[in-house]
């Protein structure tokens, strides 16, 4: 008989799929001065930053995996967060393709004294899930959808995708 590797256990689990709860991440600091421009408010690169890393969050604990950053397709800036406020930011997988992911991002401020939260960002950010052993993409396990929501959020990724991935070969044909 031939000698044929058997499948890992790991490799099942990895493509067997996973609700989108299993992904869901949520993380929260303090706005203190150094983060802040000379209005009190905080910084936009700085937002972006914690977006990439709530994004990532959510991306790895889908795919059990690294993941690196591929695009970020929009950020939407909506209200500013001002020194002294909490930044909270929640994240989610919208959808899996073959080796990446898309990752919805929401950024909230919170006033410490009131308690009033405010939507200030969104985000859509794409990884790719990446094997510890090759550092090569690996393949990612699928979304099981169970709301309206998630359903819909699952179509606007895939135009969303459309839409990057056709600016993307655009880009490339001009530059011939």
């Amino acid at each position: 008989m031939p000698n044929r590797k058997k499948e890992s256990p790991a490799n099942d689990r990895a493509l067997k799929p996973k609700p989108i709860s299993a992904s869901r991440s949520e993380m929260a600091e303090v706005v203190l001065p150094a983060i802040t421009n000379p209005l009190g408010k905080l910084l936009g690169g700085h937002v972006m930053h914690l977006v990439d890393i709530a994004a990532a969050m959510a991306a790895s604990r889908h795919s059990n995996s690294y993941v690196v950053t591929a695009s970020v397709d929009y950020i939407d800036f909506r209200n500013p967060i001002n020194i002294g406020e909490f930044v909270i930011l929640k994240s989610q997988v919208n959808r899996v393709f073959h080796t990446s992911m898309e990752v919805g991002v929401k950024v909230f401020s919170e006033n410490a004294l009131t308690g009033e939260r405010k939507h200030t960002t969104t985000a859509y950010v794409t990884f790719v899930a990446i094997d510890a052993a090759t550092k090569q993409p690996k393949a990612v396990a699928p979304l099981v959808l169970k709301t309206a929501e998630e359903k819909r959020r699952w179509r606007e990724a895939g135009v969303r995708r459309k839409t990057r991935l056709a600016q993307r070969y655009k880009k490339r044909r001009a530059k011939v």
